[in-house]
């Protein structure tokens, strides 16, 4: 599956969206041939895209046609978003919701596991909301060269059928769970890390900071999606550091939380927006060297 190509066409549409730009958005759409795993997330865009515009009949006509195809959402999906709420009295509308409900499923996988020569410790990386296990393989990489193992964990939590996120920190500390027991004999009992990008830092650092499912030595996170923390870190933590674009719109978020982050070093990185540090290799190096 063509991941690389599919994120590239999520990135224009948002841009194009964010810059109400919705009969262009909606040209990039009908171009983006070849990328049918992703037809209910396309189908998606284009009814939220065609919503916002104004157009009641052609988002719901996007939604409809998804579903035909085979596609599902979760209902907070359909009825929780502003460009589809035109739609929410609308009998067809509620029906598709209904449908779309009784398909949505969620999918365990396996982590993927990479491992160096004579590892020394294990990262565990979490992805963001709407990747999978391979962009944290990707982004995540790096640490491969400091004698780090790599675990990627997948959330088992599909909001649609390609589009995977981690909203519930019970099944979220299940999937890390299900991906530690899934370790490597002699990986089993080295030093843990957890990390995560977005909604997965938000994940890792609440792992690190309540030891469930299994206590950390560390936590890194790159732009992390936080929501409410927990009261207190169960440990102290070494490697512990955010990552965070001063251009990133959640920086107000993570700016707030900072005096419930003892411990926690914030690295305010200059223009970055909500992305990795072009330099993330060398930036962990130095935390974990620290």
């Amino acid at each position: 599956m063509d991941d690389t190509r599919y994120d590239a066409v999520v990135d224009q549409i948002e841009a194009l969206y964010g810059e109400s730009r919705y009969a262009d958005a909606v040209a990039v759409l009908e171009s983006a041939t070849g990328l049918e795993p992703w037809s209910a997330e396309l189908a998606h865009l284009r009814a939220c895209v065609l919503g916002a515009s104004g157009d009641a009949d052609g988002s719901l006509k996007a939604l409809q046609d998804g579903l035909d195809q085979g596609g599902w959402w979760r209902p907070e999906i359909l009825t929780d978003d502003d460009d589809l709420a035109a739609l929410a009295d609308r009998p067809e509308f509620q029906a598709l919701v209904a449908e779309s409900t009784h398909r949505a499923a969620d999918d365990p996988t396996p982590a993927l596991i990479t491992r160096p020569t004579k590892p020394i410790g294990v990262v565990v990386a979490l992805h963001g909301a709407g990747q999978r296990a391979a962009h944290a393989q990707r982004d995540w990489a790096s640490v491969l060269d400091l004698g780090y193992a790599l675990v990627c964990v997948e959330s088992s939590r599909r909001m649609s059928p390609m589009y995977r996120t981690w909203p519930d920190p019970e099944q979220a500390a299940a999937d890390i769970a299900r991906g530690l027991a899934e370790l490597p004999h002699n990986l089993a009992g080295l030093p843990l890390v957890a990390a995560g990008f977005s909604a997965g830092g938000r994940v890792a650092i609440d792992w690190a900071m309540t030891a469930r499912p299994a206590r950390v030595s560390g936590v890194l996170a790159v732009a992390p999606a936080l929501r409410k923390l927990p009261e207190a870190s169960a440990n102290s933590l070494h490697p512990a550091t955010i990552w965070i674009g001063t251009d990133d719109d959640l920086l107000e978020v993570v700016d707030a939380a900072e005096p419930q982050l003892a411990g926690i070093t914030i690295d305010r990185v200059p223009g970055l927006r909500h992305t990795f540090p072009a330099d993330l290799a060398e930036r962990i190096a130095r935390t974990v060297g620290a």
